[in-house]
């Protein structure tokens, strides 16, 4: 009898290994349910990260471990992670700030005519970031610049974080003297002691919606940057702030006023817990295209459409394009009331904690579309295959830009597309129904 017990059993065990071995293994860092909710759904077995694990959706301090020299290690083929090792070159606001500036230098040394300036020496098709400054390296620089317009109004910001922390706004230079006093440094000559910043032309005339100042925040999945392949989630949307927009200076310290950062915004007074000052972009371009007609709508987001794409093409050469990585990138755009976006930043980590009903069916549905395109057909991933899901397993996502598709296209191609002409079949607005078709323009 024990005997016919014991083979049952280790019968069973086999079985049960056979099951387990075949269903991916994965870890997590982000104790976040619409995460943990999409891996059990689709039967993924939890591990600890010193077992072996296929997927690991980790902060950006663990894949500095990772990745890092010294306590790094090899990543298998069956092994994937949710960040590119040095995503920090697009997602640090002084890194994202340098490489477009390269870019815009090394496409003006080609001759190319996405390079082209107008007659004050303004980018025709590549002014999409406000004027930047970093802190304390550029301070004779920015000096020099805020000079020549003392009447603007400037917004500085500590490269290293998120979430509206350390931000606060100047409209003279005594304010910035004062903050280096306040941050015990000597003088603006030495960076080891200090704190990085930006210090960026802030926009003072944002396009305003019953009256208050909003921000879009944007979804952007990329397979791979060499050749860089990106898609556009479908469901971004708008964070209004809670007060009424004055460009005032009496106002400048008032962030309830000026940041649109949910994480600031939901302290004020009027904050609504149902929607929590969100709107859908589809709302957005709806209400745009009532109020300021179907053809300036479509420009817009097609030149929003640009500015992403042109932003990863800026970082792709300096981007450790592991095989074993993916990455979601959360988008922030300005839009100004002449209709022009702005790129302000691009987050590594977008926020997964959800404010509302209706955030938390998002970001459930952004997880699960990210993950069909990560892990094709939730199978244990083979980091050899070629990055190029079906239309199908999509959801939400459009394919943004394919380079592998787009290539031979030229610059013309790429020019012609920014200036909204007609791009032949791989790209452009569909004729049925005048909405933008995200296909492979550059």
């Amino acid at each position: 009898m024990g005997g016919r017990f014991f083979f049952v059993s280790s019968c069973l065990g086999r079985f049960y290994f056979a099951i387990m071995a075949g269903k991916v293994k994965w870890v997590t860092d982000i104790e976040k349910s619409v995460l943990i909710n999409n891996f059990e759904k689709r039967g993924w077995v939890q591990v600890t990260e010193n077992e072996d694990w296929n997927f690991y959706w980790m902060s950006v301090q663990t894949i500095r471990n990772v990745f890092s020299v010294e306590t790094g290690y090899r990543l298998s083929d069956d092994q994937i992670v949710n960040h590119f090792p040095n995503h920090y070159e697009l997602t640090r606001k002084d890194l994202m700030v340098k490489n477009i500036k390269r870019y815009r230098k090394e496409l003006e040394k080609e001759g190319s005519p996405l390079a082209e300036k107008d007659e004050n020496g303004k980018y025709l098709y590549l002014d999409f970031v406000p004027v930047t400054y970093m802190l304390p390296a550029d301070y004779n620089l920015f000096v020099e610049e805020f000079r020549k317009s003392p009447s603007s109004t400037w917004i500085m910001k500590p490269c290293g974080k998120a979430q509206g922390k350390g931000i606060f706004l100047i409209n003279k230079l005594s304010q910035i003297k004062k903050w280096s006093r306040d941050s015990k440094t000597s003088s603006f000559v030495t960076q080891s002691t200090k704190e990085a910043y930006v210090i960026s032309l802030y926009i003072n005339n944002p396009l305003l919606i019953g009256g208050r100042k909003f921000d879009l925040r944007l979804y952007v999945l990329v397979s791979t940057y060499r050749p860089l392949r990106c898609y556009m989630y479908k469901l971004g949307f708008c964070r209004f702030c809670t007060v009424k927009y004055t460009p005032s200076t009496s106002e400048l310290d008032n962030m309830f006023v000026h940041l649109t950062n949910v994480a600031i915004q939901k302290h004020g007074e009027d904050y609504n817990h149902i929607h929590g000052g969100k709107w859908t972009v589809n709302n957005l371009r709806l209400y745009l295209e009532s109020t300021r007609g179907k053809e300036v709508t479509g420009k817009l987001f097609d030149e929003i459409h640009w500015i992403i794409v042109q932003s990863l093409k800026a970082v792709a050469p300096v981007m450790n394009n592991d095989k074993h990585c993916f990455e979601c990138y959360g988008y922030d755009i300005i839009i100004d009331d002449k209709l022009k976006p702005w790129l302000i930043e691009v987050n590594a980590s977008p926020s997964l904690t959800s404010s509302t009903a209706n955030d938390r069916i998002l970001k459930y549905n952004l997880i699960n579309d990210t993950l069909n395109i990560a892990v094709p057909n939730g199978e244990i991933p083979d980091c050899k295959w070629n990055k190029s899901p079906p239309k199908e397993v999509l959801g939400n996502y459009e394919i943004l830009y394919d380079e592998e598709l787009a290539q031979g296209d030229g610059a013309d191609r790429e020019l012609r597309s920014r200036q909204g002409q007609s791009l032949g079949p791989r790209g452009g607005r569909s004729r049925d129904s005048g909405r933008t078709v995200l296909t492979t323009w550059k």
